[in-house]
């Protein structure tokens, strides 16, 4: 058994629209960090949830002033899960690669910090800058020691990779190959198919983790945004703090939902006006 100062220190990194955040994204930080730890080889240090910002342009995305403070709200009692708004701030929508290029960089210039007071200090500045908010090149490290970050997702996100103009493919061979996925396994998606059958995940399959919740929890956003528009109960299929958040600001209505239904979604267009 390795002693735990031997263990390879490691960051967990969700991307998503978080729209809103619900109990199966925090389940989704429990069940990778179980199966990291149990492999005796790593230390979970953290999880980061990175929203992302309105210009995605995704149809019934709400402001991200919102969905950040109810991922604070959801995450504000875990003392190693924590929400991080740069990319949410950023005035253009901005590719999953250069957000975990931007993480990784911020984790090796900390690295000498303490890690949960890292999270604790983070989590109240974060609370300040959230509420002002709602009232108005490629890096990687190479050294041993160094907190390695993977991106966390759902098997939906992996298969998303084979979405013609969604992704460059060049950035899915950097995050797979130079940072690694953790991916958790849902209802009616088979990753080990589908890294099979794509050339690049096949190349980089050990670097992909797949994880399985035996538990199944077919909790999404769009059920849980589809129910609070037909006003019927979504307690105990998100945090209660978001539960109270949503209701207090009325958020979430056939109106909403309707956000961007004109507008391309920002990847489709940008990559598909290059080609």
């Amino acid at each position: 058994m390795m002693a735990s100062q031997e263990k390879t220190k490691l960051v967990l990194l969700a991307c998503g629209s978080f729209n809103p955040i619900t109990n199966m994204h925090l389940r989704m930080f429990e069940l990778a960090r179980d199966h990291f730890e149990d492999t005796g080889r790593y230390r979970v240090v953290k999880g980061i949830i990175s929203p992302v910002g309105d210009s995605y342009k995704k149809k019934g995305l709400i402001e991200a002033c919102h969905r950040l403070e109810m991922a604070r709200l959801a995450t504000e009692n875990s003392d190693w899960i924590t929400v991080n708004d740069w990319e949410s701030q950023q005035s253009e929508w901005v590719e999953t690669a250069k957000v975990v290029r931007h993480h990784h960089a911020e984790l090796i210039s900390n690295e000498n910090n303490d890690d949960v007071d890292t999270v604790r200090c983070e989590k109240r500045r974060k609370l300040e800058q959230n509420k002002s908010i709602c009232q108005s090149s490629s890096y990687v490290s190479t050294k041993a020691d160094s907190p390695h970050l993977k991106l966390l997702c759902g098997a939906d996100v992996l298969e998303s990779f084979g979405v013609p103009n969604l992704w460059k493919p060049e950035d899915i061979e950097e995050i797979v190959g130079q940072y690694g996925v953790a991916c958790i396994t849902r209802c009616g998606s088979d990753a080990e198919k589908f890294i099979n059958q794509s050339d690049v995940l096949y190349k980089h399959r050990k670097n992909i983790h797949v994880i399985r919740e035996w538990v199944t929890n077919e909790i999404s956003a769009t059920h849980v945004r589809r129910a609070l528009r037909r006003g019927r109960s979504v307690r105990y299929l998100l945090p209660e703090p978001v539960v109270c958040y949503i209701q207090e600001h009325s958020l979430y209505s056939a109106e909403s939902e309707q956000k961007n239904a004109d507008f391309i979604l920002a990847p489709l267009q940008r990559y598909t006006s290059t080609n």
